[in-house]
């Protein structure tokens, strides 16, 4: 939590941002300047601008028990109808009046929920590992570093202008769902306690780039340091005139990957000089032992911790249902240590269950992805999003019915990554098989349809972008997911085994869509 009186000044801002969005629903405000300034407290008109979205950042997607009750105590007494869970691990609620939003957004604050900076120019939610402290094999808990960012971040997001805004995540060494390969600033734990170090990566419209690796042995204590020079260096080479250009991965191409690792670490060790922003006790609470019996099930996981799972639960496209929260509370209140965590696929784990627990949440969570293809993530998509271009949830859930109809089997097609625009709010550049939203001429009339990508992997040590290819109308999406998941599973094969393999017949079969 911030001190008091950040928090006063915040206070001030809610206050503010409610004549604005007043204002903006009276007409007295352009769309263009009022996204300007709403972005900057975390929330966004959406298509009908008579509803709003408010985005509800937490560091390292912590949807503490407290938190929790919070979401469910809102869906109640404010009657939300559509909640996501986002690939930044946060939670939007969506299609909020007006007047809602300012006050949800003050009742947060209780809850350690700041929206300050969920969207605009601005440091981003910090991201780390989802299963950070409990997932077997990881180098340490990342997630209080995590925490000690944001609130560093959050104490200078007012003092300071960037070209952009500034994507952080954590790896905790066993997994990088959380894209530390290609982030602005990408943190990945090292088995001596120490962070690799990438900046400068990123994804979207005008071009994605890997980040570029500056430092293999920052120490834990120092990492404030880092983020400080990254700032600086961002606001010093970054582009204030062209916002397409105004990301971090462009200084690759302005400065070059050495003289970009140059200037930053000038201003690391200037940073180092200044001095004050060193980090010390950060340590998370242990897991309950609760010790017992032993579970198997293909949504819940073994933690490091003997004896304790986490559960997956993933609802298809990342939509939530309203009336969840307050069932998962339910299940999870009266458990030591539980807590519920959002992962960057769109799916939330809740973590330090016994076997007996477990299968309580797991009886509670049926209603989400049962197969590696239903985990596929996707944007909100246009029906909602005002710069969305095409109908992402529209078209995963078609797919899925398709492929559910079909009787595909789990493993015959892969997780997809499906963004509705030329954004890449779904990272399908990263995506075993990713869309792009777009359109497509047809009797030179242009036609709902997405370009899609094959071969992208967020693997640790193996994350590459997958090659841009065919454009497919949008109609002809699920059909062609349905013929490639039937040409593998024909040949008794994964998606992995098959693509790999026939790799003639996986083209022959979209060039006939294309």
């Amino acid at each position: 939590m911030m001190d008091s009186k950040w928090l006063e000044t915040y206070q001030e801002e809610i206050d503010t941002f409610s004549g604005k969005i007043r204002d903006f629903q009276e007409g007295k405000i352009e769309k263009k300047d009022y996204k300007g300034y709403s972005g900057g407290m975390g929330s966004y008109a959406q298509r009908d601008q008579m509803k709003h979205m408010l985005r509800l950042r937490m560091p390292g997607g912590r949807l503490t028990l407290e938190r929790l009750k919070f979401l469910a105590d809102t869906v109640e007494r404010y009657g939300v109808q559509r909640m996501k869970l986002t690939t930044c691990e946060t939670v939007q609620l969506h299609d909020l009046p007006a007047e809602q939003v300012p006050v949800i957004m003050g009742e947060a604050v209780s809850f350690g929920i700041i929206c300050r900076g969920g969207g605009g120019d601005n440091p981003r939610n910090v991201m780390c590992s989802p299963l950070s402290g409990v997932q077997q094999g990881e180098c340490f808990d990342v997630a209080p570093w995590a925490e000690a960012v944001t609130k560093y971040l959050l104490s200078i997001c007012r003092d300071i202008r960037m070209p952009r805004k500034l994507k952080i995540a954590f790896s905790n060494g066993v997994d990088d769902s959380v894209h530390s390969a290609f982030r602005d600033i990408g943190f990945r734990a090292n088995p001596d306690g120490t962070f690799s170090l990438r900046i400068a990566g990123g994804l979207g419209a005008a071009g994605h780039r890997m980040g570029v690796l500056v430092a293999e042995a920052v120490k834990p204590g120092e990492v404030l340091y880092y983020v400080k020079a990254m700032v600086d260096t961002f606001c010093q080479h970054g582009n204030y005139e062209n916002r397409a250009k105004a990301r971090t991965r462009f200084m690759q191409d302005t400065l070059g990957p050495d003289g970009l690792k140059e200037a930053f670490l000038k201003n690391v060790e200037a940073a180092k000089a200044a001095g004050g922003l060193e980090l010390t006790g950060l340590e998370a609470p242990a897991a309950v032992d609760k010790g017992g019996a032993v579970l198997d099930h293909p949504r819940a996981i073994p933690q490091k911790q003997p004896g304790l799972y986490a559960v997956k639960y993933h609802p298809i496209g990342g939509m939530l249902p309203v009336h969840k929260p307050a069932e998962l509370y339910a299940v999870l209140k009266d458990i030591p240590g539980a807590e519920c965590r959002v992962g960057p696929d769109e799916t939330l784990y809740l973590i330090n269950l016994s076997a007996a627990e477990a299968s309580k949440v797991l009886s509670a969570t049926e209603d989400g992805a049962v197969t590696e293809f239903e985990y596929s993530v996707a944007c909100i998509g246009a029906t909602v999003c005002q710069q969305g271009v095409r109908d992402s949830q529209g078209l995963l859930r078609a797919a899925v019915a398709a492929v559910r109809e079909a009787g595909i089997p789990d493993g015959a097609l892969p997780k997809v990554c499906i963004s509705g625009c030329p954004s890449s709010c779904a990272a399908h550049q990263a995506g075993v098989i990713g869309f792009q939203g777009g359109v497509r001429l047809e009797d030179k009339k242009p036609q709902p349809a997405f370009r899609m990508f094959l071969g992208g992997s967020d693997a640790l040590d193996g994350a590459r972008f997958g090659e841009a290819g065919a454009v497919i109308l949008e109609k002809d999406i699920p059909t062609l997911l349905e013929e490639l998941g039937k040409a593998a599973a024909s040949a008794g094969q994964s998606w992995s085994q098959w693509s790999e393999a026939h790799r003639e017949d996986l083209e022959a079969i979209v060039a006939k869509y294309a």
